[in-house]
């Protein structure tokens, strides 16, 4: 961010959950974020709601067009929205993965696209899309959810070896097991957050060193930093916020 401009972010998938957590980090340092999702959330920390269907690449650059009319140029953009269609391969429909895919990895294509190139035009500006550590180990029942990751993340990497000369960061935040809706959804039975905590043989996973499920506040935090002026020397990458399940550096 540039420290004579005002600064607006713009946060997609920001109705609940990491999403929400990440409008209200960012307010609270002083940004005014336009948060949006398939409907317009009622977020009384956001500067602007808007609905925006991030599939739709015309739909993320009349979201990108409104955030600038409405709060000025936007100098942050965070891609949040995010989809899990659990199953094993075998069982994935074609309509499963392609809307997997539609939205985790279309939808952050659109929105680093869009915020890009106002961004580099401006000669600043900070990216972050929030992946998964999935997407760097493999996760049994997740084929497809972890295949859109890892495409979210190898894109954001390259936007931002592209972008670097034009002053403009890209990172990805990849957290694991985190206390949402969506993860809830996936933990059907009363030991299945146990299991994540302590590892599971039969599925192939490890626990989580920390011993805890991370708080979407934690991951929100993490992009905060990632977007601030404390990361200005930071871009390309790839924070696990995981609490140490992925054992990887």
């Amino acid at each position: 961010m540039s420290a004579d401009a005002p600064a607006v972010a713009v946060v997609t998938g920001a109705a609940g959950g990491i999403g929400a957590a990440v409008v209200r980090a960012l307010a609270a340092s002083g940004i005014a974020v336009a948060a949006a999702d398939l409907q317009a959330p009622a977020l009384e920390h956001a500067a602007l709601a808007l609905a925006c269907d991030v599939t739709d690449p015309r739909a993320v650059e009349a979201l990108l067009d409104a955030a600038e009319a409405q709060l000025g140029p936007v100098t942050v953009a965070v891609s949040v929205a995010g989809v899990l269609h659990a199953a094993s391969y075998d069982q994935t429909t074609d309509d499963a993965w392609r809307h997997t895919f539609a939205v985790n990895a279309d939808g952050p294509f659109h929105l680093v696209r869009a915020a890009g190139r106002r961004m580099a035009a401006r000669g600043h500006g900070a990216i972050v899309v929030v992946g998964s550590n999935a997407a760097s180990v493999p996760r049994a029942g997740m084929a497809a959810y972890a295949a859109s990751k890892a495409a979210a993340t190898m894109l954001t990497r390259c936007v931002g070896l592209e972008l670097a000369p034009q002053g403009v960061r890209c990172n990805v935040v990849s957290p694991g097991s985190t206390d949402t809706a969506m993860q809830d959804a996936l933990w059907a039975d009363g030991s299945a957050r146990r299991r994540a905590l302590e590892g599971d043989l039969a599925s192939f996973r490890v626990g989580i060193p920390l011993a805890r499920i991370a708080d979407p506040e934690d991951v929100a935090d993490a992009v905060a930093f990632l977007v601030s002026d404390r990361a200005r020397h930071i871009t390309m990458h790839d924070l696990l916020v995981d609490g140490g399940a992925t054992l990887k550096a």
